[in-house]
């Protein structure tokens, strides 16, 4: 009960401090719409281009933007840690008894909060546009999106912790996630690469991620492409997660 308590406290503090400059949250919504209005109309002429996905474009585009929300919305939150760790935020709470997981999870609550909104209105705005979705795959699919942000979150705190820089940790991030996004089939369906570029997506856990939201929002659950999504993200949320209470116990021992 005590770190049930302690991570509401956390939550709270945390989403004080958004709501009181909540421009971020706003702008975040920015690139989305952008890629939503001005990419992807791009795409409607190559729907009917064989390896194309079936759905249409926006049905194809929209789940990827989800994960690229997803992606965008938590990669870089380790710089408000980075913040707070030069203000002697964790030096204050090292001296308390508050649980090291719930010094990360009073965090993730605020990220994925914050996120599911963006993406809810993500998804009207797709409904509104012609969007067809199966209410199932929907949920499911953002709950995939929702544990990626947990992976992301807590791997951006961590690498945040240990870099202790916020040029160091820009530069790393940038640096893994353009090649990431990339490979991702996010922009382009996969399907439309060349076979050695399919080959080093393999090894891009975002990947099997887009390729399990996509086949969500046109009702197909019962899939292994879906299972291998979870699976995969599942166990890498698990094992960011242990990294960074690792990283807090350290740096807030």
């Amino acid at each position: 009960m005590k770190t049930l308590h302690d991570i509401w406290l956390l939550f709270i503090r945390s989403m004080r401090l958004t709501l009181r400059n909540p421009v971020w949250a706003i702008l975040g919504l920015f690139q989305p719409l952008c890629y939503m209005f001005l990419f992807a109309p791009l795409l409607q002429p190559l729907s009917n281009v064989p390896g194309f996905p079936p759905g249409g474009a926006l049905t194809v585009f929209t789940p990827g933007i989800l994960v690229m929300m997803g992606i965008f919305s938590t990669v870089f939150n380790g710089f408000g840690l980075i913040f707070d760790l030069q203000a002697g935020v964790l030096e204050r709470l090292r001296v308390t008894p508050v649980s090291r997981w719930a010094l990360l999870l009073g965090l993730l609550l605020r990220d994925i909060l914050i996120l599911l909104v963006q993406c809810c209105l993500m998804v009207l705005i797709a409904i509104l546009l012609g969007v067809h979705i199966n209410l199932a795959g929907l949920l499911l699919t953002l709950g995939l999106v929702m544990i990626l942000a947990l992976c992301l979150s807590s791997c951006s705190y961590a690498l945040a912790l240990l870099l202790r820089d916020t040029n160091a940790l820009s530069s790393f991030l940038n640096t893994l996630t353009l090649p990431a996004l990339l490979l991702s089939g996010i922009l382009l369906p996969l399907t439309l690469a060349p076979p050695i570029i399919r080959s080093i997506a393999l090894v891009n856990p975002l990947a099997y991620i887009v390729n399990a939201t996509r086949l969500l929002f046109r009702g197909i659950i019962v899939d292994g492409a879906v299972l291998t999504g979870f699976i995969i993200i599942i166990v890498l949320a698990a094992l960011t997660m242990l990294w960074a209470v690792s990283s807090f116990k350290h740096a807030a021992a």
